[in-house]
């Protein structure tokens, strides 16, 4: 007898014994708990000392209720003496005539007040709760092989009945990705292929990349495209309060898996169980024990069961090597963000649903969103529905989204907040600075828009850049220039105001210095510190290291070469901006009132307000480079 029989068979005892004892215990008031069995005469004896107080005649027996003063008050039982032939004789009729003697009351039915319902309740009731506890043990214990279901996976599965509809057609932007993924797919269909060939497909297939680029997505086209059951779950799913329930959920997972075979087996967010295991703590023992059981099942079974593993992380780093040895996740997939033509194939795949017009240009929108991701994408064309939606067109518009790329990289317009007209046109000249230094400087990203409206992210306004081509190195010229830029708008306050500034450029300085910092310190382009790197920053792979993690490997007087170094190129780079910005005054002040009176400028109206002959004429564009 195995371990599951034996449970069921402890339980069903179990459930029998606590059934007796609630049918026992409900049941008491039928089995004359507490009353005495007497004779007739006895009884009759009873009624004439004045013991009872009532007296119920029932179809055989009669039962008298003593009164409370008597001590050990309780109820005296008798047998009923009944003819068959005629009705009842004369002992009743002197019991009758002693009661109505002694005030006794009586009464011809059962005064208990247990009535039917009570009866039918107290019997059926308790047998239909143990039934339900009964059944629902049993299914519980022949799930999970046990009363708890602690141990059991919380994998959602798509299989035969609820297979994933997902395709490589329901993904774009990551062609490079697709096809790393084609060999798996063709595995899953055609395994007798690769197995007369004596090849093996990689155990584990890895996802790395940024928040919101697809990896599941990704994972479930693959099944999709095979035709396979998809077990899903999040690292974070198989780890529980108590030490040892994370690797059951493990075992559990992969003997359904092979129950399923061929299947996909997909964990996101493997960091969260799979973190390298050196300087864990004691608290950390369950996460180890589920890490272990993790690739012990890995080396456990093997590829022409049809049972694929991926998993998903955005911090590859972090993972514990021996996770990523060969014969466990040993191939890697790099899911990046989309380029160019990725984001205009991803708009076209989320627009397919939506009602678009004939100006819509897609092209121009994936244009207007670089850095952004699938997810990102996605909530775009969404937002730009509901804008079309709200204002009851027809039809969703080019403006909806530019109102909806807007909200995602910006914020939400926030109309009610209203700024003094010293504020507003403060902030006008601030964003004015930033244009027309970017309009003036060689390597600076097209202006696309100005404007002074405030925005939920915390700006009072906003210069919006696009930039013509994708980026994917810097050169020194490039830095300084987009530095200048980010300056220009503190310039154009000092040059206006006298050089009274206010706090509007706190964000501005804060990203120059930093840029300023990491040319010295990380790309060595510094001729006083050299071609070397400063500090080790602990860079993850594909999300932001912690502020301030930077660790020093340099002395004090290197710190200082450095203070001074930043703040040589700053002070240079600064004072270029002013110099642009003073020739240009007259544009400066133009522009500012333009935006003032229309709040948002586009590309167009600006080139309206600084037409190419006074471009040429006032601001030839500058390509100077600062020295160091």
């Amino acid at each position: 007898m195995d371990r599951m029989k034996r449970n069921q068979w402890v339980f069903t005892a179990a459930t029998v014994l606590v059934m007796v004892v609630l049918l026992y215990v409900f049941n008491g008031p039928f089995r004359g708990e507490g009353s005495k069995e007497v004779s007739y005469s006895d009884f009759l004896a009873e009624v004439r000392a004045g013991h009872l107080a009532e007296v119920q005649i029932t179809e055989k027996k009669l039962i008298g209720i003593v009164k409370e003063e008597k001590p050990g008050a309780g109820k005296a039982v008798a047998p009923r003496m009944l003819t068959a032939t005629r009705l009842p004789g004369m002992d009743e009729t002197e019991l009758l005539k002693e009661m109505e003697a002694q005030g006794v009351k009586y009464s011809g039915q059962i005064q208990t007040g247990l009535s039917w319902l009570y009866v039918l309740a107290s019997w059926a009731l308790p047998m239909l709760f143990l039934a339900w506890i009964f059944r629902v043990g049993m299914q519980r214990m022949q799930q999970a092989g046990g009363a708890l279901t602690f141990g059991k996976t919380r994998a959602k599965i798509y299989d035969e009945s609820a297979r994933t509809k997902v395709t490589f057609q329901d993904v774009e932007g990551v062609d490079e990705a697709k096809a790393e993924l084609v060999e798996v797919v063709d595995f899953l269909k055609h395994p007798k292929k690769y197995q007369s060939l004596g090849g093996r497909i990689p155990k584990g297939v890895l996802l790395v990349g940024p928040p919101g680029t697809g990896k599941t997505l990704l994972a479930k086209a693959v099944a999709g495209e095979a035709g396979v059951s998809f077990f899903s779950i999040s690292g974070s799913g198989f780890v529980e309060m108590f030490v040892g329930v994370g690797a059951a959920r493990v075992r559990d997972l992969f003997e359904q898996a092979k129950s399923k075979a061929p299947c996909i087996i997909f964990i996101d967010e493997l960091d969260a169980i799979g973190k390298s295991r050196s300087g864990m703590s004691p608290s950390d023992a369950e996460r180890e024990q589920t890490l272990n059981q993790l690739m012990v099942e890995i080396d456990g079974f093997d590829t022409s069961e049809g049972v694929i593993i991926m998993a998903a992380t955005n911090t590859p780093e972090v993972l514990d090597p021996a996770l990523l040895r060969a014969g466990r996740f040993d191939r890697q997939v790099i899911v990046n963000r989309p380029d160019l033509t990725g984001r205009e194939a991803i708009l076209r795949v989320h627009a397919r649903k939506v009602k678009l017009a004939a100006a819509v240009d897609l092209n121009t929108i994936a244009a207007r969103t670089p850095g952004m991701v699938g997810s990102d994408l996605a909530t775009v064309v969404n937002e730009a529905a509901l804008l079309a939606a709200r204002r009851g067109a027809s039809a969703v518009e080019m403006r909806d989204f530019e109102e909806a790329v807007d909200r995602v990289m910006l914020g939400l317009e926030q109309k009610t907040r209203v700024m003094t007209a010293e504020e507003k046109e403060r902030v006008a000249y601030h964003e004015t600075g930033h244009a027309l230094v970017a309009l003036s400087v060689e390597h600076a990203d097209p202006v696309h828009r100005v404007s002074i409206i405030p925005r939920a992210v915390g700006t009072l306004g906003y210069t919006l850049q696009l930039p013509l081509h994708e980026r994917y190195l810097m050169t020194k010229p490039e830095i300084e220039d987009r530095v200048a830029v980010m300056l220009g708008g503190r310039a154009a306050e000092e040059i206006i105001y006298n050089g009274v500034i206010s706090t509007a450029a706190s964000n501005d300085l804060e990203q120059a210095s930093e840029l300023v910092r990491q040319e010295v310190t990380r790309f060595g382009m510094s001729t006083q510190l050299g071609p070397l790197t400063w500090g080790m920053t602990p860079q993850a792979r594909f999300l932001r290291a912690p502020f301030g993690a930077e660790q020093r490997n340099y002395s004090e007087h290197t710190a200082q070469m450095i203070d001074e170094e930043v703040r040589h190129i700053i002070d240079e780079i600064y004072t270029r901006a002013k110099k642009i910005l003073t020739r240009r005054r007259a544009d400066l002040e133009r522009v500012a009132a333009e935006l003032i009176r229309k709040e948002t400028l586009n590309r167009d109206k600006l080139d309206r307000l600084l037409s190419k002959s006074q471009l040429a004429a006032a601001a030839p564009r500058e390509s100077g480079q600062v020295s160091s």
